[in-house]
């Protein structure tokens, strides 16, 4: 069996039928997997989408007291940039163009580690990562951990119930999880270490990565602005965290046929170029599923992408050794071969 077709734990209600079909699990049976998988006292196993939901529960205080107590034009505007600019940014620059798709390579591990904490720690390397190669190599099919033809929940509850890795991997098939993981700078597992905890990552790394990095961001917030701001920003990446679960649903046109001629040229799956997300996180979908490896997704004029800026800033600066850029290609392969159809095609209809 391909690794991709059994790196990722099955759910109960499985990926398709017996005849091949996408499985659409109804809203119990997705409630049923999702809370079955946090239960770290059935499995030990499922700690790690436990952790991933419990940073979540955390910071749902911080959002509570800004709505409370610092909700002024200030806060709401810094809580405003920080979630849907800043957070989304670095979750395009680092989870989905450096860890999985390794579209550009750090000079030192000294950068990798800035870039990898430059915003609030929310989403695990691990669960993000892995799933992710299958979704580009399964995408709108049978497999792919959020389809969304399956509908939203199917997609939102994902990062539970469709992308952990697998609990029972053989060793060569674990170290081909390693190799996937290597360059992020996380540590792994071994073998044995990830038959007892079901994961890649250590759950004693993960869990003091995660309080020295919101120690670090709350006394830099409190220093730049007090309670207020450190709590409207902590605030704001917890609505970023939920927030950013929607997104394949949405990125993959909720399971329908929505693509549009010469604005989305990727067309063996569903994905959607979409200004919103290209705006603020420089996510332009489907021209990203054109040049996955690309560190720039923004290849026309008007589409700006900050997470590109970001990577070349770096680069210039030395922190950044090596990115690959696939505009050229975009433009050679899809765009200008579709401008010279459509001219093609009014002058044969002018005859």
């Amino acid at each position: 069996m391909p690794f991709l077709d059994h790196v990722l734990q099955r759910p109960a209600y499985g990926w398709q039928d017996g005849q091949g079909n996408l499985v659409k699990p109804n809203a119990g049976q997705i409630f049923r997997e999702f809370f079955l998988r946090l239960n770290i006292f059935k499995d030990r196993k499922n700690w790690l989408p436990f952790f991933s939901w419990l940073k979540v529960l955390c910071l749902v205080p911080f959002f509570i007291v800004f709505l409370v107590f610092y909700l002024h034009w200030w806060t709401l505007l810094a809580a405003f940039l920080y979630s849907m600019v800043i957070m989304g940014t670095h979750g395009t620059i680092w989870h989905h163009r450096y860890c999985t798709h390794g579209a550009y390579k750090f000079r030192n591990a000294f950068w990798r580690f800035v870039t990898q904490n430059l915003t609030i720690n929310v989403i695990p390397e691990e669960i993000y990562v892995i799933s992710h190669h299958v979704h580009h190599a399964k995408s709108d099919q049978p497999g792919d951990p959020y389809n969304a033809q399956a509908g939203f929940l199917y997609c939102f509850l994902a990062d539970v119930n469709h992308q952990p890795i697998a609990k029972d991997l053989s060793e060569a098939d674990y170290n081909r999880v390693k190799l996937l993981m290597r360059h992020t700078g996380v540590a792994a597992n071994s073998y044995e270490q990830y038959l007892k905890w079901g994961s890649y990552v250590k759950p004693a790394n993960a869990v003091l990565s995660w309080i020295l990095n919101w120690l670090f961001w709350y006394a830099a917030f409190y220093l730049l602005g007090g309670h207020a701001l450190a709590c409207s920003l902590f605030g704001a990446a917890g609505f970023w965290a939920v927030g950013v679960r929607t997104f394949n649903y949405e990125g993959h046109a909720k399971g329908e046929d929505k693509q549009r001629e010469g604005v989305d040229f990727s067309q063996k799956d569903k994905s959607i170029n979409q200004l919103w997300p290209g705006f603020v996180a420089g996510e332009w979908h489907n021209n990203h599923h054109l040049f996955p490896k690309s560190a720039r997704s923004g290849f026309k004029p008007h589409q700006i992408d900050l997470a590109w800026y970001y990577i070349k800033l770096m680069h210039k600066l030395g922190a950044v050794s090596s990115y690959k850029d696939y505009k050229k290609h975009f433009y050679e392969q899809y765009h200008d071969p579709y401008l010279q159809s459509g001219i093609a095609n009014t002058q044969t209809s002018s005859l």
